[in-house]
This record gives C-alpha cells, sequence and structure tokens, in this order.
C-alpha cells in the first residue's frame, strides 16, 4: 500500500540539481521563480500589471461617474487628474497600459507557437520593457504638446 493519499503528491516531488529531495509548490509561486532571470521578473510584472490596470479603471469609473453627475463633481475629479499626484497616477497608468498591452502581444506569439527559444523569449522580454519605456514617454510627449 503506497503511503500517499493522493496519486498527485508524486507530481509534487522533485530534485534539485545538487540532488537533495524537495516537495515541489501545487502551482508556481513567488518562492519557485528566481527575480534575476528576465522570464520571472517580467512574468510577476504582467500579473501586477494586470492587477494596476484595473484599479487603473477605477479611476475612469470615478471621472466617467463624475463626467455625468454634473460640474460640480467633475470639476473635483479634474482637480485630482491635474494634481501632482494625479498626473504620477496617469503616468503610471501609460506605463502598466503599455506594458500590459506589449506582454500581452509576447503572450499571444506564445500562444501561437512562436518564440520559445530562450534567445527569442530574451530578445522579446528586452522588447517589451523598451517599448514600454519609449511608448510610454511618446505618449506624454503627445500629450504635453496637445496640451501646450
Amino acid at each position: 500500500m503506497s503511503s500517499t493519499k493522493d496519486a498527485r503528491e508524486a507530481t509534487m516531488v522533485g530534485r534539485r540539481t545538487d540532488g537533495t529531495r524537495v516537495r515541489r509548490p501545487l502551482s508556481p509561486h513567488l518562492q519557485v521563480y528566481d527575480m534575476m532571470q528576465i522570464t520571472s521578473g517580467l512574468s510577476i510584472a504582467n500579473r501586477a500589471t494586470g492587477i494596476a490596470w484595473t484599479v487603473g479603471l477605477l479611476f475612469l469609473v470615478w471621472w466617467l461617474v463624475a463626467a455625468a453627475a454634473g460640474p460640480r463633481a467633475f470639476a473635483t475629479a479634474q482637480w485630482f487628474f491635474s494634481s501632482f499626484l494625479g498626473i504620477l497616477m496617469l503616468f503610471g497608468m501609460t506605463a502598466v497600459a503599455w506594458f500590459h498591452t506589449l506582454g500581452g502581444i509576447r503572450h499571444l506569439m506564445w500562444d501561437a507557437g512562436y518564440g520559445y527559444d530562450l534567445p527569442t523569449t530574451y530578445r522579446t522580454g528586452r522588447a517589451v520593457l523598451i517599448g514600454t519605456a519609449v511608448l510610454t514617454v511618446l505618449t506624454w510627449l503627445i500629450v504635453i504638446i496637445a496640451w501646450g
């Protein structure tokens, strides 16, 4: 008779590179990832930006509801979004939107079966980071020119 109560437990036992036995978690978690790898860092950042994007959408809903509620409510929302904190948040949300979009395109490539080899994975990871920076700055340059 087996000492395991659940057959799935057999898949949770593994060995490190030095041969010592370890119990694997049921799903990948922060303790499994090596944060110095670009793949792990971008994977975690993609999840974090998804959460940040959701929070940012709550601010968009506030702005839309304030616009529908009348001039006084809209003026309050506009005051917040034009404050230093509001502009900082909008800049951050721009970066989050671009990162999540570019990361999503990268994942679509993977879903289609492209880009799994290690050099391509690192190249597309760097492209996501560089693309996020460039597109965020470009977006804000356009915003500043349009406001000016």
